[in-house]
């Protein structure tokens, strides 16, 4: 009976630590749809959608989950972080996967593509799994990304 308390306890536990970890973080489906608002803002005022980006206005900043654009130039247009101005385009993970040309290669007007990279969660130094759902939408390249 012990036993089958104990093995309760520890599933129940187990399972309440589990939601907290993905209650923590944004999901796949989250950030795609993140970024499908992003297109629509973009295209209703693509000055103010690229503030709100940066400064996570307007539902654009849950979690983890928040989206980003570069320029025409290659460079950050929007970011919620430094990395605004800086390049997008030539940004490479920790294992030296150029992931920035990869995102401007696969942004395609009318569709969303996938591109997976090492990156560190936001507070954190040691690189994790990454994809970034990408598009573009007229001379900005946009995309949200997820950890896995």
């Amino acid at each position: 009976m012990l036993r089958q308390l104990a093995m309760a306890t520890a599933i129940t536990f187990l399972a309440s630590a589990a939601t907290f970890a993905a209650a923590q973080y944004g999901t796949p489906a989250e950030a795609r749809t993140m970024l499908e608002k992003a297109v629509v803002a973009m295209k209703a005022d693509k000055t103010r959608a690229l503030v709100m980006f940066t400064k996570g206005e307007g539902g654009f900043r849950d979690r983890d989950l928040y989206p980003y654009c570069g320029g025409p130039d290659g460079n950050f247009t929007a970011h919620p972080t430094l990395l605004l101005g800086k390049s997008l385009k030539d940004l490479k993970d920790k294992s030296g996967k150029p992931f920035g040309e990869e995102i401007y290669a696969v942004a395609k007007e009318g569709s969303i593509a996938e591109v997976a990279y090492m990156w560190p969660r936001p507070g954190q130094s040691d690189p994790v799994a990454k994809v970034a759902f990408v598009t573009r939408i007229g001379d900005q390249v946009c995309a949200v990304g997820y950890y896995k």
